[in-house]
């Protein structure tokens, strides 16, 4: 149990005792450590309801609160602010405690949920590029914590495999490259890119050429031998490519993407009709959305069926929100795209509400993100303007990180600077883009990104090789079976930073912000060094030395499993 939970449970029973009231008490770790470790601000909110003074409120709770083998006695401030300090003793205990266990003290869910995270998404017949980026990184990291809390996690990738692009591309190709249809690998996933580029711009200004991929659509989607071939030999080739970059970072998806609903469009259709939610507009049909509005200020449709019968985005999503929750039977739905989409998301919720597809029980969330910038401020874009290829950019860190290591370590072993450039190029722009609040653009830079000092992968790396190295240098074994004992001012906030992994794991768990882990690790690296400057360890007493090594240990595998959950495996030497 974390701190965090004791202190809940404790003050839940004296406001039950004191007050007479059931409730979830809200308490938060202290902002400004002159005013303790932890606050419970409850006081204000139930003076209201009871028509009571804020503090004689606080002053009734602090009278029923039994916390003497946790904390020193509590203080009100303010209005009615309960402050606590944390003793000692109950820091030693805890500190023993994850000691020793495999998992640090971080309890399992409970009850456990069963959890879509769908992320990364990338388009066929197309490269994955910096936009996919954040989606596969931000989607990758709390499917891992949500696993790790015990939650049963599907990893869902819904590629863009379907639909009209699909006309437009096997069109193309039988005048252009008709080999490509028949044959596997015949043309370089760049190549087809190329291939892909003309066909749009057919399709935009060819009427012909257009209606000839409009049927080409409608032969794919009767399951016409030919087309289905085309579509599968593209399919394959483009998930080949992905799958490179996956290993690459990591990141294991299991893909079911817009063709596997195609089969149950026609069912969202009839059923919003039956349910007397569609309406005709423009010959497409339509469910009018509530709080949604066009320019004139009228209800905004959300167009299910296109007048020329074909289906779209909201449809397929309806779908798929349909199948996760009757045949996966999810608990919770996490989809992790840009911002752009949150509206999209929002409406297809709403009319999933409204035809009760989406019962209460099923928590939906969209995880929007911002964009990744250049250094210049705007889109990430080459200069020539195109969009930045992912694996490129991947690859670009990894050489990075090279040649710096190369330069540092001239006559380490080839193999050696090639694994730790490979942890630290791809940790590096997974930390960079995870330390980031989702929400904001950031900007791309691989100079401050790779930089030993500051808020980055490499710091957070080089203090666990740091820590281990203290650890090699020991001469004598830990004994496990001897007590904690801590009382310098420096090991004392290590060790109240170390309590809190589990309070920022649950937390990131529920707000899904990748953030708050990285600046824990980040804080909790800052506190080793200042622990490591002002306490000798190697060199102390045998009392203090087992109890700062052991802090040392908890340390690292603190840092190793945080980094292990934002996805960056950690190294023994640099």
């Amino acid at each position: 149990m974390s701190v965090l939970q004791e202190l809940k449970g404790r003050f839940r029973s004296a406001i039950r005792q004191g007050l007479q009231l059931e409730i979830d008490p809200q308490i938060t770790a202290a902002k400004e450590p002159k005013f303790g470790d932890y606050q419970c601000n409850d006081a204000m909110g139930l003076a209201k309801k009871l028509g009571s003074k804020p503090r004689d409120v606080a002053q009734k709770i602090v009278e029923n609160l039994d916390i003497a083998d946790i904390a020193e006695p509590p203080t009100i401030e303010g209005p009615g602010f309960i402050n606590l300090r944390l003793q000692v003793a109950y820091i030693n205990r805890k500190l023993e405690s994850i000691w020793h266990d495999d998992r640090l003290g971080i309890p399992l869910a409970d009850p456990p949920q069963r959890i879509v995270v769908d992320f990364s998404s990338p388009n066929i017949a197309k490269e994955m590029h910096v936009g996919h980026l954040r989606s596969t990184i931000i989607g990758d990291c709390i499917a891992r914590i949500l696993e790790f809390l015990g939650h049963e996690v599907l990893r869902l990738n819904h590629v863009g495999d379907w639909g009209t692009q699909f006309g437009m591309l096997i069109t193309h190709l039988k005048e252009a490259f008709p080999q490509a249809l028949v044959a596997a690998d015949v043309l370089a996933l760049g190549d087809l890119v190329n291939f892909y580029r003309e066909a749009k711009k057919r399709f935009d200004e060819d009427e012909s050429f257009r209606e000839r991929a409009r049927l080409a659509v409608v032969d794919l989607q009767a399951g016409e031998a030919t087309a289905r071939q085309a579509w599968q030999l593209l399919c394959e080739q483009s998930r080949r490519e992905f799958q490179k970059i996956y290993d690459l970072l990591d990141v294991r998806l299991q893909e079911r993407g817009e063709s596997f609903y195609n089969p149950f469009l026609p069912a969202v259709v009839e059923d919003l009709a039956a349910l007397g939610l569609l309406q005709e507009d423009a010959g497409a049909k339509c469910v009018f959305l509530e709080g949604f509005q066009n320019k004139e200020g009228q209800p905004l449709p959300l167009i299910v069926q296109k007048s020329d019968g074909g289906y779209n985005y909201a449809t397929t999503d309806l779908a798929a929100l349909r199948y996760r929750i009757n045949v996966d039977k999810a608990d919770r739905i996490i989809y992790v795209t840009d911002s752009g989409q949150a509206d999209h998301f929002a409406q297809v919720f709403q009319v999933a509400r409204r035809a009760g597809w989406l019962p209460d029980r099923v928590q939906v969330e969209h995880v929007p993100f911002g964009l990744v910038l250049g250094e210049d401020g705007k889109k990430f874009k080459t200069r020539s303007g195109d969009t930045v290829a992912l694996k490129e950019l991947l690859h670009e860190a990894i050489e990075r990180a090279f040649a710096d290591i190369d330069s540092r370590n001239p006559d380490a072993p080839l193999s050696f600077k090639q694994e730790v450039a490979k942890v630290v190029g791809i940790g590096a722009v997974k930390y960079a883009d995870l330390s980031q609040n989702r929400h904001s653009n950031y900007v791309f830079s691989f100079d401050k990104m790779l930089s030993l000092q500051g808020n980055t992968a490499p710091y957070l790396l080089y203090a666990y090789v740091r820590i281990q190295g203290i650890g090699r240098k020991s001469t004598k074994p830990i004994d496990r079976s001897l007590p904690i004992h801590i009382s310098h001012p420096s090991e004392i906030v290590l060790a109240k930073h170390l309590l809190q992994c589990a309070e920022v794991i649950d937390a990131v768990a529920t707000d899904l912000m990748p953030n708050r882990l990285c600046q824990y690790l980040f804080e909790l690296s800052q506190k080793f060094n200042q622990f490591y400057d002002q306490c000798p360890i190697l060199q102390a007493e045998d009392g203090e030395r087992h109890s700062r090594l052991a802090l040392c240990e908890i340390t690292a595998r603190t840092l190793r499993l945080g980094l292990g959950l934002l996805g960056i495996p950690v190294l023994e030497r640099m």
